[in-house]
Formats: structure tokens, C-alpha cells, sequence
């Protein structure tokens, strides 16, 4: 029996899995609440500062791998994935090979890259719809259920929690990591008083493969297992809201919004699964965008465009500050052209009215005019390949 709901566990559970299975999701295990284990090594990433100015990060510390103090009651966590690379590639490049549009993407500089999960509809909506959708089933069968649902949008060790369930192990990036789906899934999670039988961890199947770690632009992977957050592309596009330091702006390249680099290097990804939801296929306007393209946005068009997207979150002035960077580095990289002078129009006049932050990143792309004609080495944060 499945401890203070009086139902069979053994019918219960695959009736979870289906239920679950019907609402999209990829794979559902169970985790047990204790994680003291996993305490002291995010003690130690947030003594080093490594969460950057993600200040919610120390301010919860450890109560992120205490979920009982999050939850009182808890005693089970269902961990959740679903997997979000879109139905087709965008745009249309060699059947199943995905890997290599992005990598065609990244090498094109007038082009601006995107996140694949960020192409698409906000994921924290489409998760947290499905999960307490989940969390309803379950309570409709065992009765009162305490519970509470989760993704991405609380102190929770969710890699932790999906490495302990079977969901996968986590990778040297840091990611959780799936034999049958690689990387490209999101992680969600339902906390809840329902002692539903652990399904235990899988075994970590990296081995001596360092793929990730070399392949970061910004050596943000400093060791296996361990990120500095304040050289991640992703972080510093996202979640840093002030300048980008100079000595990554040049390795950003055209990267104006997340990072999929250590994700596409990895030989797990081979196995992503397509996403079966239309939520994250690509918008159009995201599908191959160009840096001009975006940079014509005004603000009232990136409200519109982003409408429902996790993209709108940073509002326009990071985007246009991570759209300046991409530029300048675009002018640096291209042979002199029309659509060089292009660039540098679209940003000279764009500069008068510009915020200071943004101004602070037109004056440093207009410079990368300079800096190709004097021909300067490039930056030592820019890996070669």
C-alpha cells in the first residue's frame, strides 16, 4: 500500500507513468528527500561566487537541498522530463542531423543564434501546466494529496533530484544527461506527502570524454561537474543585467541569447528525441534570423514577438545589448562588405538614443571596425576549433 492513501503502489504507479505519458512528458521517476549528500558541493559553489549575481542563489543556500524546509511534508519527489528539440530543423538542413545546422548557425556571422529551448513557447508555462494537470490525476485516485509543483521557479536541486530518480546522471557541463535523450529535455518537478516507491539512480556513462569542457567559448566549465556561472554565455545573455564584460564579448560571437555549445559537442545528443508538442516548435520570426532583422525590432515589436516566449523575461534593453555585441563581432569577422557598412549604419544610428548600457555596447562594436583593420589577435577567450 502506498504509506496514509490506502492504494496498491504497484497499480498505482504505471498508471502514473501513462497519466503522465499523456500529458507529454518523456519519463517520470521518484526521488527521496534526502540530499544531504549533495550539500556540501553547493556549499562550495556558492562560496567560490560562482552563481555570480544571482543573489536568490545564496539567499536560499542549502534550503535548496532540503526539501522537506521547502516543503514541509514532503517525503517523495517525482521528477518529470520533457523533451523540447523541435519537430523539424530550422532551418531545414541534413535529415537527423541537427547538431550540424547549429554548428552551420554558429559559423555564420550575420546570423543570430538563439537558444534552441528559447525558440519556442515559454517552458516554465507548459511544465507547470502539465505537472499540477499530473498532480490533479493522482490526487483524484488516492484522495488528498499535499503537494506542490516546480519548474525551474524555486530552490531546487533539479539535476540533483533527476540524477537520483533515473532520469539520467549529470554530465561534465553540469546537465542531466540521458542515454535514450541526451541533453535537450527540461527538468520539472511535483513535492509531495505520497511515499511512492524510489526508483533509484542510473549509472554516469561520461567517462573520459571532455567534449563539453573544451568546446566552451568562455572556459566557463572550469572543471568536470563544476560551472563558474559569471563566464557562461548563457548567463551572461540572460540572467546578468549589466555589461558584458569585455574579455567575452568577442567569444560570444553571434550568440544573442543562451548557449547550446557544450549541448551540441556532446556524442549523447545524438539520441535527443524530438519534442511531440507543438508548444516548442519554432517561431518564424526566431527560425533563422539575422542580427539586422532583430536589431529593426523596436520595443513594441519584441513584446510582440516574444509574447509567451522565456525570451521576453530580459526585456528589450539586454536584448539590444546582446544584439550590439553580436554585431560588432559580426563587422570584426566579415570580410568588408555592404553588409559590414550595413552593420555599422544600423548601430551609428542607433547610438544617439540609446541607454547607456547599450550605448556602452555600440561604441565597443563600432571599435571592432578598428580592431579587424589593425589586425589584432583575437581574444584568448575565443577557443580555436
Amino acid at each position: 500500500m502506498v504509506a496514509g492513501h490506502g492504494l496498491d503502489e504497484s497499480l498505482l504507479w504505471p498508471r502514473v507513468q501513462a497519466w503522465a505519458g499523456e500529458l507529454g512528458f518523456s519519463q517520470i521517476g521518484v526521488a527521496d528527500v534526502d540530499l544531504s549528500s549533495a550539500e556540501p558541493g553547493l556549499q562550495a559553489w556558492l562560496d567560490a561566487g560562482f552563481h555570480g549575481s544571482m543573489d536568490y542563489m545564496q539567499r536560499h543556500g542549502l534550503k535548496r537541498a532540503r526539501p522537506r524546509e521547502l516543503v514541509p511534508g514532503t517525503v517523495r519527489v517525482l521528477t518529470a522530463r520533457m523533451d523540447y528539440l523541435p519537430a523539424e530543423s530550422d532551418p531545414p538542413g541534413p535529415p537527423g542531423d541537427w547538431q550540424t545546422v547549429e554548428w552551420q548557425r554558429l559559423q555564420a556571422p550575420e546570423r543570430a543564434t538563439v537558444s534552441m529551448y528559447a525558440r519556442g513557447r515559454d517552458y516554465h508555462k507548459v511544465l507547470r501546466n502539465r505537472l499540477q494537470a499530473l498532480a490533479d490525476r493522482i490526487a483524484a485516485a488516492v484522495g488528498p494529496l499535499g503537494h506542490r509543483v516546480f519548474t525551474d521557479s524555486a530552490p531546487v536541486l533539479e539535476v540533483e533530484l533527476a540524477a537520483r530518480s533515473a532520469l539520467g546522471w549529470r554530465g561534465k557541463h553540469t546537465l542531466a544527461l540521458s542515454r535514450d535523450a541526451g541533453s535537450m529535455f527540461f527538468l520539472g518537478e511535483i513535492y509531495m506527502d505520497l511515499a511512492l516507491p524510489v526508483t533509484g539512480p542510473v549509472a554516469a556513462h561520461c567517462g573520459s570524454c571532455s567534449a563539453c569542457v573544451d568546446v566552451c567559448p568562455t572556459r566557463a566549465i572550469v572543471a568536470p561537474y563544476r560551472l563558474d556561472a559569471r563566464r557562461c554565455i548563457s548567463y551572461l545573455t540572460i540572467e546578468h543585467a549589466g555589461p558584458i564584460p569585455i574579455e567575452f564579448r568577442e567569444a560570444m560571437g553571434n550568440r544573442i541569447y543562451g548557449c547550446d555549445d557544450c549541448q551540441l559537442v556532446c556524442p549523447w545528443n545524438k539520441y535527443a528525441q524530438r519534442s511531440t508538442l507543438a508548444d516548442f516548435d519554432v517561431r518564424a520570426v526566431l527560425a533563422d534570423p539575422t542580427l539586422l532583422d532583430l536589431w529593426r525590432w523596436s520595443e513594441a515589436d519584441f513584446l510582440r514577438h516574444t509574447e509567451g516566449s522565456p525570451i521576453r523575461r530580459i526585456g528589450h534593453e539586454r536584448w539590444r545589448r546582446n544584439l550590439a555585441v553580436a554585431m560588432g563581432n559580426a563587422v570584426r569577422a566579415l570580410p568588408e562588405s555592404e553588409l559590414c557598412s550595413a552593420l555599422r549604419g544600423a548601430l551609428a544610428q542607433a547610438l544617439p538614443d540609446a541607454s547607456e548600457l547599450v550605448r556602452e555596447h555600440i561604441e565597443w562594436a563600432l571599435l571592432q571596425s578598428a580592431a579587424k583593420a589593425t589586425d589584432e589577435p583575437r581574444s584568448p577567450a575565443t577557443p580555436a576549433r
